[in-house]
């Protein structure tokens, strides 16, 4: 008798807690917050200002077409791979600084005419290019997917990625770039120190024709962010000029730096260059007598003009004017 009522106290004091455990439970259905779910709306695009007026692109592109070597090089260093490029203007297909990154990507034409039905079968989310070598087809390239171009090409190398880092949005990676490009600048500056105060000359030879580079070009920037100067004839705000053999002076200089524009196999470039460099109006010059003459990479110097080519033109100049002794 004493054994079934403790077994009947038992069994109410079981039914008594599972009766509070169940209220209790129900209690806090009654009252909870349902948990948010993950909107699956996509991101609203972005608006982009740029050269040709305003382009709404997606929150985060993927496949990306670019239309310029020196965009190209923008989005390998905000570690973005293309999946189509014009091709370089030196390379089959690629520049040898960057082809090691552009495997697998599409050849879409060059620069001054890219190949639209191939762009469209790519379909990109965003395609990236210049006012100066792509308005005319602008149109054409808007209807098949967003389009940001620059102003132009040659000086503008900073303000291009600034934008191209806007489109991709990748601002942060490209604020950090520039922050240590800079700091670069600055640090190569520093350990140059006098020799900074040499003039440099820039010149390209092409078969039969020679131009002097003046200060608002690829190389011309560079060369004055390091705080170097230029011979008198070449201290002008402007891009280029075509000169004569008679003309040879205004290559003078304390260093020359030129680029022979020698194309798939052909040498008329450095045949130009040997008929003025070595003939007799050079003989006067300060830089044949010093022999402060330097046959320099063309991409690197001239042609690529992206932010991957001007880290490895700082380190060439670098390495050049540690060899040399400026009086």
């Amino acid at each position: 008798m004493k054994l079934f009522k403790k077994k009947g106290l038992s069994a109410l004091l079981m039914l008594l807690i599972v009766s509070i455990v169940v209220t209790a439970c129900g209690g806090s259905n009654d009252k909870s917050t349902p948990t948010p779910q993950a909107s699956s709306e996509p991101a609203a695009p972005r608006v982009v200002k740029h050269a040709m007026g305003e382009a709404k692109v997606t929150a985060e592109p993927k496949r990306v077409v670019v239309l310029t070597n020196q965009g190209t090089e923008s989005l390998l260093e905000l570690g973005i791979k293309p999946v189509g490029a014009v091709k370089s203007w030196i390379g089959d297909p690629w520049y040898d600084h960057i082809k090691d990154q552009m495997a697998d990507v599409t050849v879409v034409g060059d620069e001054t005419q890219p190949n639209l039905e191939l762009i469209a079968s790519l379909k990109p989310d965003l395609i990236l290019g210049t006012k100066v070598r792509q308005e005319k087809i602008y149109q054409q390239l808007e209807a098949i997917a967003p389009t940001v171009l620059t102003e132009n090409l040659g000086d503008s190398m900073i303000e291009n990625f600034e934008l191209y880092a806007q489109a991709l949005n990748k601002e942060k990676e490209g604020a950090a770039f520039l922050e240590a490009y800079n700091k670069t600048i600055s640090d190569v500056k520093s350990r140059l120190g006098d020799k900074t105060k040499a003039k440099v000359s820039l010149a390209r030879f092409q078969p039969g024709k020679v131009r002097v580079y003046y200060k608002e070009n690829f190389a011309g920037v560079i060369l004055e962010d390091l705080g170097f100067s230029r011979p008198d004839a070449q201290n002008k705000d402007d891009f280029s000029a075509d000169v004569t053999k008679e003309q040879i002076d205004v290559l003078d200089g304390d260093v020359l730096f030129y680029f022979t524009s020698d194309r798939d196999g052909d040498t008329g470039a450095t045949k130009t260059a040997d008929e003025w460099l070595k003939g007799p109006l050079a003989e006067k010059l300060n830089v044949v007598t010093k022999q402060h003459i330097f046959n320099v990479n063309e991409p690197i110097w001239n042609t690529a003009g992206g932010v991957i080519a001007a880290k490895l033109l700082i380190q060439d100049i670098e390495e050049r004017f540690s060899k040399l002794t400026i009086q």
